[in-house]
């Protein structure tokens, strides 16, 4: 009888199991704003990032030039600033109080200085110099006009070098140009851009936080329709907490498998990104980081009373969460605080091991903290999950007992005065 009976009681759970699962799949695709967040923004949020950063780096930045030298080589200093594919002279202004006005109108982004005694120094035989004034808005303008400038004085420099030193070889000339020579080889992303830096970050974090916004929004639904404002409604199905968790959980891992499929094995491929990971190694790395994602944000979604809440909450942390994780910032600079505060959050870890597997050819193994660290957190958070729908079906019984009193006490007054 005992063996019937768990057979039984089994058999039930899995019933509960799949018929959470189809409620919460129900509601999921007609709850227009869960389906936003669960598919709208995961299918256009990375088209948009990609459009916008595709040329991958900043050409031909616009800049005013103030050459009180005028001399042939001022002209041919500029000459070459202006055949960089970094830089654009587009004005030769007679004052700094002309290109300062250009640079206040945008008209251009910096402005090159040359002094009147700089061809009259580097004839003498001294050290001359030329200045650079840049708008600090865009980091990216100022990178370009800071690389042109020093590259082609640093040519410059070669040359006055190879003419003052008497050599009679070419070796000769090479070794004074040149006594040390470098290469540089820009690993894993060859063309410095900033779509093949930036966007991996992003992608991964945006599973996330579609997650934490959709399952947001879907406990505030349950809540406002739910009679006590209970995260658990009232039902039957709904009786155990295993059969809660997993049910839903498995609403959204099925949902998000083909989202992340998506948007981190299509879209790098629509726009050109690096992808050089294997599957075999990528794969076995995004389960725990989906994991961890959905019982995190079904654990969060215990802050949310109504279905505004959750924008309130989750919206704002992108920009921080992107900078702690130690990309968009390096991760040696950030304070020892702030590190440790990033490990709640399983994009910290999923951003990391992401970019390493995908864009720098590691394999699991070489992220093997990353992901133990992301098994860690879907453990964690499941239990803590199971802890908060646990704790909303006993208050979801005492709401039930207290109305069952309430009126039983309604009752025996009636039946009293009668």
């Amino acid at each position: 009888m005992k063996q019937v009976k768990l057979k039984d009681k089994i058999a039930q759970g899995i019933n509960d199991l799949f018929y959470i699962w189809k409620q919460e799949f129900r509601s999921t695709f007609r709850d227009q704003g869960v389906l936003i967040f669960f598919v709208l923004v995961p299918l256009m949020y990375p088209l948009l990032y990609g459009f916008i950063y595709t040329n991958e780096v900043v050409r031909e930045v616009p800049a005013m030039v103030v050459d009180n030298s005028r001399t042939s080589i001022s002209r041919e200093y500029l000459r070459k600033i202006d055949a960089t594919p970094d830089v654009k002279i587009v004005s030769y202004c007679s004052d700094m109080e002309e290109a300062k006005l250009m640079l206040r109108e945008r008209e251009g982004y910096g402005i090159i200085y040359i002094p009147a005694d700089f061809s009259d120094n580097i004839a003498r035989g001294l050290q001359t110099k030329v200045s650079l004034y840049c708008d600090m808005s865009g980091l990216l303008y100022y990178k370009n006009l800071l690389i042109a400038n020093t590259a082609v004085s640093l040519d410059m420099n070669k040359d006055i070098k190879i003419s003052r030193s008497g050599n009679t070889t070419n070796r000769q000339d090479e070794i004074t140009a040149q006594p040390i020579e470098y290469e540089n080889v820009a690993m894993f992303n060859p063309t410095n851009g900033f779509a093949a830096f930036l966007i991996p970050a992003v992608l991964i974090l945006l599973l996330q936080q579609t997650l934490l916004l959709g399952v947001g929004l879907s406990a505030g639904t349950a809540r406002e329709q739910n009679r006590f404002k209970d995260l658990v409604p009232i039902n039957r199905h709904y009786n155990g907490t295993l059969r809660i968790v997993l049910g839903k959980g498995l609403s959204y891992f099925m949902v998000y498998a083909l989202v992340s499929f998506y948007v981190l094995f299509v879209v790098p491929r629509i726009f050109s990104l690096n992808q050089i990971g294997q599957n075999n190694d990528l794969i076995p790395f995004i389960l725990p980081y989906l994991a961890a994602c959905i019982f995190f944000a079904m654990t969060a979604s215990i802050a949310i009373r109504n279905r505004e809440t959750c924008m309130l909450l989750f919206v704002f942390t992108s920009v921080p969460l992107l900078f702690i994780s130690g990309i968009s910032w390096p991760g040696a600079a950030i304070p020892a605080f702030w590190k440790y505060f990033s490990y709640i959050f399983p994009s910290t870890f999923g951003i990391n091991g992401f970019v390493r597997i995908n864009n720098m050819g590691a394999t699991l193994s070489d992220v093997s903290f990353e992901y133990k660290a992301l098994w860690l957190q879907a453990g964690i958070y499941f239990l803590a999950t199971c802890w908060v729908y646990r704790w909303q079906i006993m208050m979801s019984r005492k709401h039930i007992i207290k109305k069952y009193k309430e009126l039983k006490s309604k009752q025996s007054s009636i039946d009293k005065a009668e």
